[in-house]
């Protein structure tokens, strides 16, 4: 702060204005979990606080209750999500038009707003030839700053078995305007169930 502003008041000068909001103050800096949720809400993605497993529970059958999947049919390739699915009596063997994905994910990437996907979570699946509508379990310390982060984050945890297929999904909802940043990219209709491990 300058000495002329602690005698006079706060009366700013535009060169203070710049300095406080230029991303390399470090004051400035947001954390992680915030500039994660900012960017997912920009991108379009619906996102759900759960604080444990059982208030996830009751905000996934919220969903499929908002979209009416009860009784549907569900892709989910992970055996450790079967029997959300089973509770609410969702068909998910061999499904031949899927309704929804279920799936946890490798990390959350804060920058970008983003949810990074391996072959753990989607198979050898393309985003593409996904379903329409997604449903993400995650957990709080999921979230990291960057995709290279993330990246560490795959090497560090698998050690020598790396999953293949490594993928982002950044748009949640259509572009209004045509972007070219987002060509080539499928927009998916993505509802993140964030729970709380820290």
């Amino acid at each position: 702060m300058s000495l002329f502003r602690k005698l006079f008041g706060n009366e700013s000068s535009d060169e203070d204005k710049d300095r406080d909001q230029s991303p390399f103050n470090p004051e400035a800096i947001i954390p992680a979990d915030e500039l994660f949720t900012l960017n997912f809400k920009k991108n379009g993605g619906k996102f759900l606080y759960c604080e444990n497993l059982e208030e996830a529970k009751e905000h996934f059958e919220h969903i499929l209750e908002e979209n009416d999947w009860f009784e549907s049919e569900a892709l989910c390739f992970e055996p450790k999500l079967h029997s959300l699915l089973e509770e609410n009596k969702l068909d998910y063997i061999k499904p031949t038009k899927p309704k929804f994905l279920l799936a946890s994910c490798e990390n959350l990437i804060a920058d970008e707003g983003s949810v990074l996907f391996s072959s753990n979570q989607i198979k050898q699946n393309k985003p593409n030839e996904l379903p329409a509508n997604i449903v993400i379990l995650a957990t709080t310390s999921q979230i990291l700053l960057s995709k290279s982060d993330g990246l560490r984050e795959i090497k560090k945890k698998y050690d020598r078995d790396y999953p293949t297929n490594i993928t982002t999904i950044k748009y949640f909802e259509k572009a209004k305007e045509e972007d070219f940043l987002q060509y080539g990219s499928v927009a998916k209709n993505l509802y993140l169930l964030l729970l709380e491990d820290l």
